[in-house]
């Protein structure tokens, strides 16, 4: 089986593969007749919630109107009130989500439109779907996807700069200066990722001993802290948690413990300085604060620079390999199975999976 690492260094081809064909991978959203939509609605669970808060905030400074991401189960037996100018989104990477797939079912029995998007076109989803977008890459075999959350990213983002231009959002300058700014992430992802995984082998030692980790990050950056939390509990199973900047700062804190590993996601966007004021705080309390910036300029004895000057909404293309190589590396080093399931029961009790 293909390991995480093999994926993880497998984006800089599928990243240029999907930039080079987005318009055909796009292309039946969008024909679409209606496209002055007042919202988007994204439904995802797992990893790709993760993607789809990291893409949001630039999905909606594109298209100039809200961007919510929801809960499936949450929202197809609690909450399906459709609007037919709202352009809904539903994401299972690897298309067995029961709740994903119910959501569908859902909203297209009540007569409303979903785009479905997924790597696995021969998938549950992808039978039951309509309307089905690829994800421009194959199946990822591991069941604890890296490029299927990053490439779910880049198809988000390219979605919103293509309607965006479509509607006369964008003007042609600002189009070709942000394709510009994804293609230069995705030639520089290679370089990223030697300085990411050398960053990981020179923490290793302290990673293998810690007890609890948190992400923090703001903006886009969320998002990534979000799939921090979600892959180190899956492949190191530690406690982790991934949270947004303003909502560590009001209450999570309290609850601080000398040895806590605390990473901050910091893309240098209009929060840095909210972020750095926390740091000083933490300082007096953990010994192991840590910051992964997207460019350069701050670093640290103990800090990662990634060396990348782009848009603050875009970093979380790239700054989510240190994250995925350190979890694969420690659970490596933990002598961790990720071919084999903690818990092999789980979906045959629950169907969570389909």
């Amino acid at each position: 089986m293909k390991n995480m690492d093999y994926y993880i260094r497998s984006e800089q081809t599928v990243y240029q593969h999907i930039i080079s064909n987005r318009k055909v991978i796009l292309k039946e959203l969008l024909e679409m007749k209606h496209q002055d939509y007042r919202a988007v609605v994204i439904f995802a669970t797992g990893s790709s919630s993760n993607a789809a808060f990291a893409a949001e905030l630039y999905m909606s400074e594109k298209l100039q109107i809200p961007v919510y991401v929801e809960e499936p189960s949450v929202s197809a037996n609690y909450m399906l009130h459709l609007n037919k100018d709202t352009l809904y989104i539903a994401i299972s990477q690897g298309g067995h989500s029961y709740s994903t797939i119910h959501l569908v079912e859902e909203i297209e029995r009540s007569g409303g439109t979903v785009f479905t998007l997924t790597s696995d076109l021969e998938s549950p989803i992808a039978e039951k779907a309509t309307n089905v977008i690829s994800m421009g890459m194959d199946k990822e075999e591991m069941p604890y996807v890296t490029l299927g959350y990053s490439a779910t990213i880049l198809v988000l983002n390219l979605l919103a700069l293509e309607m965006a231009q479509l509607q006369g959002k964008v003007q042609a300058t600002d189009y070709e200066t942000d394709l510009s700014e994804m293609q230069t992430i995705a030639r520089e992802l290679p370089q990223v990722i030697e300085e990411a995984a050398s960053w990981v082998d020179a923490h290793t030692a302290e990673l293998m001993e810690a007890k609890r980790i948190f992400f923090i990050g703001y903006g886009a950056a969320y998002g990534v802290a979000r799939e921090g939390e979600t892959k180190v509990t899956e492949t190191i199973r530690i406690t982790a948690f991934g949270k947004e900047l303003e909502e560590y700062m009001h209450g999570p804190y309290i609850g601080l413990a000398p040895e806590d590993y605390i990473i901050f996601i910091e893309p240098q966007g209009l929060l840095e300085n909210r972020a750095d004021k926390l740091k000083d705080f933490l300082a007096g309390h953990v010994e192991k604060v840590r910051t992964i910036y997207a460019g350069g300029g701050k670093k640290q004895t103990s800090d990662l620079e990634l060396n990348l000057q782009v848009n603050e909404l875009l970093t979380p293309l790239f700054m989510t390999i240190p994250v995925h190589l350190l979890s694969f590396k420690i659970s490596q080093e933990k002598n961790v199975n990720l071919e084999i399931s903690a818990f092999p029961e789980f979906d045959e009790i629950t169907k969570s999976k389909i």
